[in-house]
């Protein structure tokens, strides 16, 4: 997960001009339509963006485009919507926050999409969203999918989503994606619950890396989420014509899981920042008494080194040095110095 992508392609371009700002992708991009109504619901997947349009009758046209890096394919849709250049200029950036602008006619929503993969990964692509009175528009940036579940409630025509205008189907877009922020923030809380046994029981150099990863990730989680309560906010208090009231109440629901996130995450960094100081102090308390069992064992080597180093010096008159119990009876007082200083040692519990 990059924090910052390359924007210096852009240095001295007007303002609307379509740069393609993210991972360089070769793919096709794809396009997937629903065309529903409370009468029923078809699916489409035409080939050509000019094959794409907003409904002639009042039924709710969906369109999910997956991959944002050919401009061409963004400027033919916008000309068959009339989106702005600006609007077209920030879908191809991947590096937006999440914000909210009101164009009169129709809303632009960012949003960060995550989700976990196969390998336990956390995949984050960025979402654009544009609201019209009668149509949806979903820009992907990778194809990183989250709508199923949208998907089958609108083939099976279960619940109120073929019911509601167009309003509606953007909430349960964007109940979608913050759902899967509780499921990615579930599994970095399992993690970090495993790190900070890990800490306290066997840190090794190992366990800094993966407390430095899980910061990061942390950090890009919170960058992402952060903007997204004003944005929610911003949403559920509009006075946009097609943006019914009785919606507006489920987006105020979604800004309260938002701000539940916002807190979630703020308690894992905190839980993060612990396990570092844990890690340190962990780190340090067995630098600690590694030093003090070698210095405890030098201590007690030291009246020995100074005993042997007496009775190594070669002087002609010195004591006991042609006696036959010499050498034990020095073997025999060095040992009890050790012993005595060992239970000394034990006795005020420096061992």
């Amino acid at each position: 997960m990059k924090l910052v992508q390359q924007r210096s392609k852009k240095t001295g371009l007007p303002p609307g001009t379509l740069v393609h700002i993210g991972e360089r992708r070769t793919e096709k991009v794809t396009f997937t339509v629903f065309h529903y109504g409370p009468a029923g619901c078809e699916e489409l997947q035409p080939h050509q963006a000019n094959q794409l349009a907003p409904p002639a009758d009042e039924s709710v046209v969906w369109i999910n485009v997956s991959g944002v890096h050919n401009v061409e394919v963004l400027e033919a849709i916008g000309k068959q919507f009339v989106l702005h250049p600006l609007l077209l200029e920030d879908i191809a950036n991947t590096d937006q926050r999440p914000k909210l602008d009101d164009y009169e006619t129709y809303f632009f929503l960012v949003i960060k999409m995550m989700s976990l993969t196969d390998r336990k990964e956390i995949a984050v692509e960025q979402v654009s969203l544009v609201l019209g009175r009668n149509y949806v528009l979903s820009f992907q940036e990778n194809g990183t999918d989250v709508f199923q579940p949208v998907r089958e409630r609108l083939r099976g025509g279960k619940g109120r989503l073929r019911q509601s205008g167009a309003d509606y189907l953007l909430y349960a877009l964007v109940d979608a994606i913050v759902d899967q922020y509780f499921a990615v923030l579930e599994f970095m809380g399992e993690k970090i619950e495993l790190l900070q046994q890990t800490v306290v029981a066997d840190p090794k150099p190992e366990t800094l890396n993966e407390i430095h990863g899980l910061k990061r990730q942390l950090l890009f989680v919170r960058r992402a989420v952060w903007p997204l309560r004003d944005v929610m906010n911003n949403l559920s208090r509009s006075d946009c014509p097609f943006l019914q009231e009785a919606t507006k109440l489920f987006f105020r629901d979604v800004y309260d899981h938002v701000v539940q996130i916002v807190d979630t995450i703020e308690t894992l960094r905190e839980m993060v920042s612990a396990s570092l100081d844990i890690y340190l102090s962990s780190v340090s308390y067995r630098l600690n008494a590694v030093m003090r069992v070698l210095t405890v064992i030098t201590t007690i080597f030291m009246p020995l080194s100074f005993i042997a180093s007496i009775y190594g010096m070669n002087f002609e008159h010195m004591p006991e040095l042609k006696s036959t119990w010499g050498y034990p009876i020095v073997l025999v007082a060095m040992t009890v110095v050790g012993l005595g200083m060992l239970i000394l040692f034990r006795n005020k519990r420096w061992l």
